[in-house]
């Protein structure tokens, strides 16, 4: 999917998500790096990706990837959980040297997992994600890598997401299945003193899950790490920190419509939007 002439002059950050969730990482970045110009933009017409095949995900990512570079992103963000398993290292290693070299696509697992060896004291990890995060065994293997002591036991939350989505985070129906699908992974291993909530959406629910949590359990959400990590990196990387511009603003895309998108969107960012239709497929 090589696209020719992309544009070469300093453009926003792209952030990408298949849905809604990665707006809870968009907030935490734009707290952190306010100077900055991003746009956000969702795949809403065809989430979930967290049930579909590595093979769809990585399609459906490196379409949403190219459209940012086209808008004029040099670096594009994954605010995905399912996306940055199943579709960041391919799209890094194969895709980018045909795409543009200089351009870069970063995901939120790796900045999730580098804050976990600090907070842990019994080195038992917790992970909640979709189904197609846990599959992947994304978090164990990145854990495994920088923290080879370290246990991890994981849970798939089928309908978290689902719940949130349809503004039932604080519905009386939820604490059932907040409960539950704690209380599972707590039985897998007792000595969980940590748990990563593995995907964007379950911020939502953070309040319940605290409530049905053993005591003395910490959990970890992903936003302020991602953006802590982000501007870490611009940091370290003055060369692509320059092709960022700094404007203050925030535009919304998305493959669903407009006025969906706007309603739902509200729900995650607590402000009102205006997001504007693009469609993704070549």
């Amino acid at each position: 999917m090589a696209r020719q002439n992309l544009p070469s002059a300093p453009g926003p950050i792209g952030v990408f998500d298949s849905g809604y969730g990665g707006l809870t990482i968009l907030r935490e970045i734009k707290e952190a790096l306010p100077q900055y110009d991003f746009i956000y933009l969702g795949d809403n017409a065809r989430t979930p990706y967290g049930t579909r095949s590595f093979e769809i995900v990585y399609e459906f990512t490196l379409q949403a990837v190219t459209k940012l570079f086209e808008m004029g992103c040099h670096l594009v963000i994954l605010a995905c959980n399912t996306a940055s398993a199943k579709a960041l290292r391919t799209i890094q290693i194969n895709d980018l040297p045909h795409l543009d070299v200089t351009r870069r696509v970063l995901g939120v697992i790796r900045p999730t997992v580098e804050g976990i060896g600090a907070i842990t004291h019994s080195r038992h990890v917790g992970v909640l994600a979709t189904n197609g995060t846990i599959l992947s065994q994304s978090y164990p293997l990145e854990i495994r890598k920088l923290f080879p002591d370290i246990t991890v036991s994981s849970q798939a939350c089928p309908l978290w997401v689902p719940l949130v989505e349809n503004n039932e985070a604080q519905g009386e129906g939820t604490d059932y299945f907040v409960k539950k699908y704690i209380n599972e992974l707590m039985a897998k291993d007792p000595q969980i003193d940590t748990i990563i909530l593995g995907c964007t959406h379950y911020p939502l629910l953070l309040s319940k899950i605290k409530q049905y949590l053993p005591a003395g359990v910490e959990v970890v959400s992903q936003g302020a790490w991602v953006a802590d990590s982000l501007k870490d990196y611009l940091r370290r990387h003055p060369e692509m920190d320059k092709k960022c511009t700094k404007g203050g603003r925030c535009v919304y895309r998305t493959t669903e419509s407009e006025e969906k998108f706007t309603e739902s969107a509200s729900i995650f960012l607590n402000e009102s939007i205006r997001g504007e239709r693009i469609n993704l497929e070549y």
